[in-house]
């Protein structure tokens, strides 16, 4: 009777799972990963009293990535790798312009063991026509030209008297975020679609198209991944995580050096 009754469990569990297209040896669910956005402010951490290169280093020591998806495009990771390892500096042209990976990421790889993902949809060639056409539209769209500029400086000025452009504690907030959206709104109407692949929304979906990738390629085994894109790019990133379901976004505020 005993064996009986086992068996009447063992089948009343794996039928339904049958029935839904499961069985009893299907591989375990995929764990919640945890994905924390720092806006990066680019060569303002050289020179920054609040977000340099030390406090960075800091904040990532707290964080403890598994892995860090950043603002370098992956046709030059490799050379920058090979660089870096090479003689512990960094030349390529396309990532030396970024502190938080030359003097912050690879030197602390060793230390942490966290793997560097490049996630940036940039192309040279398409920075440099972004480049060509703004300059041709800025003499024969010059009103065009006046509200774009008029939006970043207003975004700029907010920033800079609300809450400072350096104060990671101010970055890391939904002002921040909305003051930088209004900033932005006039560039990507303006100017988003006739810029084609460097339109602000299209770059940015582009970056993300790469973020995804490395989320579900290295995802779904609990771990930590650390986005580091500038700051600007910051809100557009997170509408889009925020729609997710299978990971946890932290707020980066809670990494932060204790306010003074």
């Amino acid at each position: 009777m005993h064996v009986f009754l086992r068996l009447v469990v063992f089948f009343s569990v794996l039928m339904p799972m049958m029935l839904s297209g499961c069985t009893a040896f299907d591989s375990p669910a995929r764990e919640r990963d945890q994905v924390v956005v720092l806006g990066m402010i680019h060569g303002g951490h050289r020179t920054s009293e609040h977000y340099g290169i030390e406090t960075l280093k800091d904040i990532i020591r707290r964080i403890k990535p598994d892995y860090i998806l950043c603002e370098i495009p992956p046709d030059r990771m490799v050379a920058a790798q090979e660089e870096f390892a090479a003689t512990g500096h960094i030349t390529e042209p396309r990532v030396r312009v970024f502190p938080e990976y030359v003097d912050v990421a690879f030197p602390l790889q060793n230390e942490m063991g966290y793997t560097i993902v490049p996630c940036a949809g940039w192309t040279k060639d398409m920075a440099g026509a972004r480049r060509a056409m703004l300059e041709q539209w800025s003499k024969t769209r010059p009103e065009d030209t006046r509200e774009m500029e008029a939006g970043f400086a207003r975004a700029e000025e907010r920033i800079a008297t609300q809450g400072g452009e350096d104060n990671p504690r101010f970055i890391h907030t939904n002002e921040y975020d909305e003051i930088v959206r209004t900033g932005m709104e006039p560039y990507q109407r303006l100017f988003g679609d006739d810029l084609g692949p460097g339109g602000w929304d299209t770059i940015n979906a582009s970056h993300y198209v790469l973020i995804e990738q490395a989320l579900e390629e290295h995802g779904g085994n609990g771990h930590r991944f650390l986005i580091t894109f500038g700051a600007w790019h910051k809100y557009w990133i997170l509408d889009q995580l925020h729609e997710r379901d299978d990971i946890e976004v932290l707020d980066a505020r809670a990494f932060l050096p204790s306010p003074e």
